[in-house]
């Protein structure tokens, strides 16, 4: 298990009964976790300080119920990193702190390459990772295919200090993109690829992870340079083990030369747990 010990504005407070109880800056949230299967050793809907309260439907879906005044949206920093926070739909916050450790990784690969990096980010939601690449002197290539998540993207990169960055912004089913980009001759010696479970494209397209992952994979390995540096991808699939990751990366790029890795993240709660939030599998050029 992977995890990052250096978030100052974001904790996890405690798990159980189907919840995760989260301070994101000064703001306290309780949200449902599927991997939460154990009890809770005190009723979190009562912590004092208690912002909001995402409760699922039992007809599907879910909503926001607010216990007490609080911004629609606010700022918290990972190190130099700096992202805004909104509670949205399907209980989601605009980023995936687990995947701070997954950030740092990155940063210390592109700092340590010696080299100009050119990074391509699948799925890339609200560019965590893209900011991180930037912030650690690559230019990166964010795709996602929602409008909303690519422009909050444009803002976190803003935010970090990155509005003159090498950052190019694309909205567009992964997929696709990654077909024109073949076709363009383009290369990129870094890929990150962070896909939902199930999704849409922008014209519908249905995605299935299980389904879809090791044909995109063996697609990306056309648009990856002859020198790469590093091939990241991360699941929250509940039931995919790390090791699916690794093997599919092994198939994909077995002419090439360097170390394979896969492992679970997670969070480490305030009071000495370890939440698991799902796997990643890595290709680095040695």
């Amino acid at each position: 298990m992977k995890y990052s010990t250096n978030w100052k504005d974001y904790s996890v407070i405690s798990t159980g009964d189907g919840y995760k109880l989260e301070r994101w800056g000064e703001i306290i949230l309780l949200r449902p976790d599927p991997q939460v299967i154990w009890k809770s050793t005190f009723d979190m809907q009562k912590y004092p300080g208690l912002h909001a309260v995402y409760k699922r439907s039992s007809s599907g879906g879910g909503k926001w119920e607010y216990l007490k005044p609080m911004p629609a949206e606010w700022d918290i920093s990972y190190g130099e990193l700096k992202f805004k926070i909104k509670p949205m739909g399907f209980k989601h916050t605009g980023l995936f702190p687990e995947q701070a450790v997954n950030w740092d990784l990155m940063t210390n690969l592109i700092k340590n390459a010696g080299r100009e990096i050119n990074v391509l980010n699948l799925f890339a939601y609200t560019g965590g990772a893209t900011v991180a690449c930037a912030k650690a002197g690559a230019s990166v290539c964010h795709v996602d295919a929602s409008k909303g998540m690519v422009e909050r993207a444009g803002e976190n990169a803003r935010l970090s200090g990155l509005k003159d960055a090498k950052i190019r912004y694309i909205i567009d089913d992964c997929k696709k993109f990654v077909q024109r980009e073949i076709r363009r001759g383009r290369k990129y010696d870094a890929i990150i690829m962070d896909p939902p479970s199930y999704g849409r494209g922008p014209n519908g397209e249905m995605w299935k992870l299980e389904d879809e992952i090791s044909g995109l994979v063996d697609l990306c390995t056309q648009v990856l340079s002859d020198n790469p540096l590093f091939f990241l991808i991360n699941s929250y699939t509940t039931g995919l083990q790390p090791q699916v990751m690794k093997n599919i990366l092994m198939l994909a790029l077995k002419d090439k030369k360097g170390k394979f890795d896969a492992y679970e993240v997670g969070l480490p709660t305030e009071d000495g747990l370890v939440l698991p939030c799902g796997c990643g599998g890595i290709f680095i050029n040695e």
